[in-house]
């Protein structure tokens, strides 16, 4: 029962490759893959492959957990994106353990508050990390004054100094869409709302890293997510002295979709007569359907989505006209069949999908494939076919 994605070896890498270039002439320093999580329903260790192949010396992880995964493979430094919180005590004891492992000097966590980078300072031996800033995500990270605090307390400093603490640089994340907040009183003339906010906090970073004094002085460099090409440009020529490395994940794995097919394998096809209740809540389909059972559940995350953000008027139209299908008991799976997104019959089981084809439609023989459209990110494939 396989539900896998195929993937075509020739478009995939020469997409990655036109990324590579592309962010290194605007950014004018090669990108950093983010493979977290799922790897984009890919897998880490493949991923973690592709970053050796193009030559990646960073990679970005989500959290602590995924470390060990990911350090096997090549000799990249590994970024930890989810701050060092020493309070969270599951991952403050995977942190301990981490630091035991030979691959311990290629982690570079991420710090965003007083309290994480103190305990950093106050330890023993020598940790790599990055400066996280509050964007307009306000998720995480130091806002402008506390940043500059921190920057000038003499028990950080002396940490810095000794190297105890390492700072590789200042982390932006910041939001996909351009923040409604973020205004500079010399108007629009430095671009978009995100490229003055970049250029905002790489100043300030500037002007702490150019006095330090002492050993081991942080890092002139900004590690951003979420900017396009020519926003990097812009940052770049703004900001000529700090070096800009780009975090880049869906746009690098998944920018080309049509590089990768998931499809779900057919399992059984069941011509039905009208009336004919099926699967477990015993739900009548169509006048004469056919029920075809196809690889494919909740364990692969088919029928799993987050919620919309329904942004505009028509993705709120969609979202009621979805919820009002839905209570009526009927929803589309993500499966295609003779080019049109088929109906589920009832909603997915754990490993297989039940789904209705029409009176008249070509119906498909066991072993065939069924196309799916699936969000990646909260896929779980059985195979993944075409990379040697």
């Amino acid at each position: 029962m396989a539900f896998a994605v195929t993937i075509d070896p020739q478009r995939w890498n020469a997409h990655q490759d036109a990324v590579c270039d592309a962010v290194r002439r605007a950014a004018g320093a090669p990108l950093v893959p983010v493979i977290k999580g799922n790897g984009y329903g890919l897998g880490q260790r493949l991923l973690a492959d592709q970053a050796i192949r193009i030559g990646a010396d960073t990679v970005a992880v989500g959290t602590v957990f995924e470390v060990d995964e990911v350090a096997q493979y090549g000799t990249f430094d590994i970024i930890v994106l989810e701050p060092f919180e020493p309070r969270d005590t599951y991952a403050a004891d995977a942190w301990w353990r981490l630091g035991t492992q030979l691959f311990a000097g290629r982690v570079i966590r991420t710090v965003a508050s007083r309290e994480a980078l103190i305990a950093l300072a106050s330890g023993h031996g020598s940790v790599r990390v990055l400066l996280e800033a509050q964007t307009s995500m306000h998720r995480f990270g130091f806002d402008e004054a506390e940043l500059l605090r921190v920057l000038a307390d003499a028990d950080v400093r002396q940490a810095f100094a000794m190297g105890q603490v390492l700072v590789e640089g200042l982390a932006l994340h910041l939001p996909l869409a351009q923040p409604a907040d973020e205004i500079d009183p010399r108007g629009a003339s430095l671009g978009t709302a995100k490229v003055r906010e970049v250029v905002r906090w790489a100043g300030l970073w500037q002007s702490e890293t150019e006095v330090w004094s002492g050993h081991n002085s942080p890092a002139s460099r900004v590690w951003v997510s979420h900017l396009d090409d020519r926003e990097m440009a812009a940052v770049v020529t703004s900001v000529p002295d700090i070096s800009l490395r780009p975090r880049i994940g869906t746009r690098l794995w998944l920018g080309d979709r049509a590089a990768l097919h998931a499809a779900g394998t057919v399992l059984a096809v069941h011509p039905l007569p009208s009336g004919a209740h099926v699967g477990y809540r015993q739900r009548t389909g169509p006048k004469d359907g056919t029920l075809v059972v196809v690889s494919g559940g909740t364990s692969n995350g088919i029928g799993l989505s987050a919620p919309t953000p329904a942004a505009n008027v028509r993705q709120r139209v969609v979202t009621a006209g979805t919820g009002a299908l839905d209570a009526a008991g009927r929803a589309l799976s993500p499966f295609s069949w003779a080019g049109k997104q088929r109906w589920f019959a009832e909603p997915p089981h754990q490993h297989v999908s039940m789904i209705w084809l029409p009176k008249g439609c070509v119906i498909p023989a066991v072993g065939d494939r069924m196309r799916a459209d699936v969000r990646f990110t909260t896929s779980r494939f059985d195979a993944v076919v075409g990379l040697t």
